[in-house]
């Protein structure tokens, strides 16, 4: 519906996200009053949140940030992880949230029906699809408004679920009267579609950072806490479109032998949403002493950091820069698949539930 004069789908897709975004927050924030319009139970004091893929990378992302906004405890599940354990969370005042963007994947459909079973818990879903098999099976449900993806790699998908998320943490909060809170966040978010604009904007930087990375064998990316969602996304985006063999690790946990692996000539690349904490900046100056692979720092980085690339777009919090590193993440998967001369659009083996849901 967009950008129709780009060559990949996966392409359009990316820079369809800056009309996308508006879109939801046109739909979920009431224009008069500010008030965030999605139901949610009252007396929440446990989410627990199930999902596969880059939908469960999104839900690792909320943990952090509903914790941090409202407090209440948070954990993410794998939904073939969910369908094995032996007991499920059945503690009183729990919210189940499933994400899946086409509401049909099976492995999740069963993690809800098995709640259902074992459980009278509430459950809510984060689709793409109104009226799939999931929305209709759970009590609460949000739309994430992304329209048809046809692209394998979940590109406007990922950021309309990671959004939704964030309306979710900034309800839960205005539940318990923050306002004060919430007011800066949502006006922040209405900024949204000019720090992707930026993001794009840095193509031409990130096609000759991806010209580095399709040469490299061995690739790390790592990140420290809300940021390590990121991670993870970025390694799938790069596997499902280049085929690499490339890897996501918490920093800290990366040092306790995984470190090992840049013993082979390697790229680290470093994501970052906040500040670098001091524990970082050490270990990333260490990596660079004892293995002296090539150090590329995505976000906001510190001069006391030897990198070789570095790549950051100024915004006013946490929030607008998980989405600037998302979209140039993104973007390093798209130029270095091209680079490959890889079909981002059809990766051998790979398929996609195609979701009719315009904007």
């Amino acid at each position: 519906m967009f950008f129709k004069n780009n060559k990949t789908k996966m392409e359009s897709e990316i820079y369809e996200q800056s009309a996308i975004i508006p879109y939801i927050l046109m739909k979920y924030i009431d224009s008069e009053s500010g008030e965030i319009k999605i139901s949610l139970p009252e007396n929440i004091r446990k989410i627990v949140i199930v999902a596969s893929g880059s939908s469960y990378h999104c839900a690792r992302f909320a943990v952090d940030l509903v914790e941090k906004f409202s407090k209440i405890e948070t954990r993410a599940i794998y939904s073939s992880e969910f369908l094995i354990k032996n007991i499920i969370p059945q503690d009183k005042n729990t919210l189940y949230i499933f994400i899946t963007q086409s509401g049909e994947t099976s492995d999740t459909l069963k993690c809800v029906e098995r709640v259902k079973s074992e459980t009278d818990l509430p459950t809510l879903c984060i689709t793409n699809k109104e009226d799939s098999s999931i929305w209709n099976l759970c009590d609460y449900q949000v739309a994430c408004y992304a329209g048809i993806e046809e692209g394998i790699a979940a590109t406007k998908s990922f950021t309309s679920q990671m959004l939704c998320l964030i309306l979710i943490s900034l309800k839960l909060i205005e539940k318990i009267q923050l306002n004060n809170v919430i007011d800066s966040y949502k006006e922040s978010l209405f900024h949204l579609p000019a720090i992707i604009e930026k993001a794009i904007n840095k193509r031409l930087e990130i096609k000759k950072l991806s010209k580095l990375i399709a040469k490299e064998k061995s690739i790390v990316i790592t990140a420290e806490g809300i940021s390590y969602s990121l991670a993870k996304e970025g390694a799938l985006k790069i596997k499902e479109t280049s085929y690499k063999n490339i890897s996501a690790a918490i920093l800290g946990e990366f040092m306790h032998g995984h470190v090992a692996v840049l013993n082979n000539k390697s790229t680290l690349i470093y994501i970052s949403v906040d500040k670098m904490s001091e524990r970082a900046i050490n270990n990333l100056n260490k990596i660079k002493k004892d293995y002296n692979p090539k150090i590329i720092i995505i976000g906001d980085t510190d001069d006391r950091i030897k990198a070789n690339f570095s790549i950051d777009i100024e915004c006013e919090n946490e929030i607008q820069q998980l989405f600037a590193n998302v979209i140039m993440l993104q973007l390093l998967a798209l130029e270095t698949a091209l680079y490959m001369k890889k079909n981002v659009d059809n990766p051998k083996g790979l398929h996609k539930v195609v979701v009719d849901k315009s904007i």
